[in-house]
């Protein structure tokens, strides 16, 4: 049996972060699995775990990241041969939209057992199935992070910021009622936010449209964010797309009582509700707007580039 690595936050927001790593704990031990585990201790610190375990001179590595969505886009973007390492994912976070949307079960054991699976397969001969991920460039080329989820600038953008310290977010994940922190701060931030003017090309041939007072822009890899939220519902992981959804030139009081529609995903088809797709999507903002990948900060921006990297990910599921 090949030996596992495992990268694990047991600070995962949703409370039960520790005990998820208790029950894989126990599985490794009673299946007599070899393995080796290591610990976050600080932001970005999975990055530079993923950073040196993908040096491991082995033919193949399996790299298990257990933690939330943001440990997930840390490993990501640590990972340095992405021909070498196969990763294996078991969420502990408060929204898990990472694994939902690759179809990873949701139950510790039953991941534990998938991910044997998929590696019994390939010492079979059948080769591990590949996924799509995306990465954001901006500050013309100088910075660049990969995302498995999404990534956009504006409402969503902020919200991920505010909730990296948010108050309500820690005391609804102690009360188990995480998600909820989401939707919370998208109606605070929603009236208080300041929109810009955008303009959008897509693919070699620079199609352009132009966005009138954008409240978001975000290039979607899966169908949903934000816990579960689904920004664009035909979104896939497999076809060598991105999904690039936006609300623009729309009042933000309408916007508001757009919002069922938009968790429900019925927005697409309510006049300033846009789906864009393309492998490339370049977005320019009139002001500096703010940047997330994955829910992670990354700074304000007002040019950004978003780039399918098509079937760049070997999952274990």
């Amino acid at each position: 049996m090949s030996k596992l690595y495992f990268i694990v936050n047991t600070n995962a927001k949703t409370g039960n972060a520790n005990q998820v790593w208790r029950q894989v704990y126990d599985f490794l031990r009673q299946k007599h699995i070899p393995y080796e585990a290591y610990e976050t201790k600080y932001v970005g610190h999975a990055m530079v775990l993923a950073r040196e375990l993908s040096k491991k001179q082995e033919k193949a590595v399996y790299l298990i990241a257990v933690g939330g969505d943001g440990t997930v886009n840390e490993v990501l973007n640590g990972i340095t041969d992405f021909q070498k390492v196969r990763l294996g994912v078991i969420a502990s976070g408060s929204g898990n939209d990472f694994g939902k949307g690759m179809g990873i079960p949701t139950d510790p054991i039953v991941c534990m057992r998938q991910i044997l699976k998929c590696i019994r397969r390939e010492n079979h001969g059948i080769p591990i199935k590949k996924t799509d991920l995306g990465q954001v460039t901006w500050e013309n080329g100088k910075k660049h992070r990969i995302f498995g989820i999404s990534a956009g600038v504006g409402l969503d953008a902020i919200v991920c910021k505010k909730a990296l310290h948010s108050n309500c977010k820690k005391f609804l994940n102690r009360i188990h009622l995480g998600k909820l922190t989401y939707l919370v701060l998208t109606v605070q931030s929603l009236f208080t936010m300041d929109t810009a003017e955008a303009v959008v090309e897509c693919g070699d041939n620079y199609k352009i449209y132009r966005l009138h007072k954008t409240i978001f822009a975000v290039a979607m890899n899966l169908q949903a964010e934000g816990g579960g939220i689904p920004m664009a519902p035909h979104a896939s992981c497999t076809d060598g797309m991105l999904s690039l959804s936006s609300a623009h030139g729309i009042p933000k009081a309408i916007t508001f009582f757009c919002l069922p529609f938009l968790v429900a995903a019925k927005h697409e088809k309510i006049r300033g509700f846009t789906t864009i797709e393309s492998p490339v999507i370049r977005v320019h903002t009139s002001k500096p707007v703010v940047l997330h990948a994955d829910g992670e900060y990354c700074g304000d921006v007002r040019n950004v580039e978003f780039t399918c990297l098509s079937e760049k990910l070997q999952l274990l599921k």
